[in-house]
């Protein structure tokens, strides 16, 4: 059964509030006002109410100058004044303003008061919603804003650095120095690919569908193992993966395997460099229908202050790697796509540790 319409009723006159109140308490839920200040308390206290009646000719102010009063505070609820046929000319110009969303003659009618109500909850709905896509319109310009940005420094400045190689190694004649060029020129490639793929993920998590099949996690850790080894070994990061799988698990292959492979990139890419016991554990246990992977590095940790913004989008904690900045916010999607949760434990030069729940679908 759905929820009652709420509607506030300001009127200095109890008998109409009793009577207003009367008609129309089995259908909606009536709160009612004797004076401004009562009606703005009601406001804030009640911030779903949807439709506000109030009289013209109040004693502190008149209905019109509520309305004005609120419009600001309390934009939402549609607004209809309650007046006598001589006030019609002096709040003709406040409809027309927008302040009013329509007025009802007193003395009023059931069926006036039921019309006015089923328009003004369809005008509420649909301004509800209008604002929810402004700020969703909003959201999507800061993430352009964002884009635009990074386009501009994750492609050209990759681009950039090729080019100034290319130039450089043309006036080369040393076999070493023009090595030394295509090593650069390699590197500007990979963190171009990186973001490519890192743009490529987003996306697809954008616009994918789940696809629910029964999730084996050996098999997953088994293929990342095959990426991570090789990386392992060259930079002598010990690897070491556990995993506790005796039950069923259903959920989504492919946004799983993308949570850990970003887990573990940054593991393995922001190790410190300088300590002689690097490591990355991966823990994985399945127990009552929810997965809880844990991903453990001995890396650079994350200063306190930036753990709250690492999920952002283009967001990096550190420019000393190569980092698209949507590796954590593509792994933020995921776990909203899943029901997932993730929580992060950091200590600065220490290392880091990223807690993920998932349940099974």
């Amino acid at each position: 059964m759905s929820e009652k319409i709420k509607i506030l009723y300001v009127d200095d006159e109890q008998d109409n509030l009793i009577g207003f109140k009367a008609s129309l308490r089995f259908d909606y839920q009536i709160l009612t006002a004797v004076t401004i200040p009562q009606a703005i308390d009601s406001l804030n206290n009640h911030p779903e109410i949807r439709i506000i009646f109030c009289d013209h000719r109040m004693p502190e102010k008149t209905g019109v100058d509520f309305f004005e009063e609120i419009k600001i505070s309390h934009p939402l609820p549609v607004r209809i004044l309650l007046t006598a046929y001589a006030d019609v000319e002096s709040i003709i110009g406040a409809i027309n303003k927008g302040n009013i969303f329509r007025y009802i003659q007193k003395p009023w009618t059931e069926a006036e008061l039921i019309s006015a109500i089923d328009e003004a909850n369809k005008f509420y709905m649909a301004s509800s919603m209008l604002s929810v896509k402004n700020d969703e319109l909003q959201k999507a310009y800061v993430e352009l804003d964002k884009f635009a940005y990074s386009v501009s420094h994750d492609i050209r400045g990759p681009l950039s650095g090729i080019l100034g190689a290319i130039n450089l190694a043309r006036e080369m004649d040393d076999i070493e120095d023009m090595k030394e060029m295509l090593f650069l020129m390699e590197k500007s490639l990979k963190k171009l690919d990186t973001y490519v793929l890192s743009m490529h993920d987003y996306y697809s998590l954008q616009r994918g569908e789940l696809k629910i099949t029964e999730i084996d996690f050996n098999e997953i850790i088994d293929e990342l193992q095959a990426i991570y080894t090789v990386n392992s070994k060259i930079n002598n990061v010990a690897f070491n993966i556990s995993v506790t799988q005796d039950e069923i698990f259903r959920n989504d292959k492919a946004p799983l395997r993308l949570i850990l492979n970003n887990l573990l990139s940054n593991a393995f890419k922001y190790q410190n460099k300088k300590s002689h016991n690097k490591s990355v554990e991966v823990i994985v246990e399945i127990q009552k229908g929810v997965a809880t992977i844990y991903v453990k590095d001995t890396g650079i940790g994350i200063l306190g202050s930036h753990v709250g913004e690492i999920f952002n989008l283009f967001y990096r904690s550190n420019s000393a790697e190569v980092g698209s900045g949507l590796g954590l916010y593509n792994v933020k999607n995921a776990l909203l796509k899943l029901n997932g949760q993730i929580e992060v434990n950091s200590v600065l030069h220490k290392g880091t540790t990223f807690k993920v729940t998932i349940p099974s679908i």
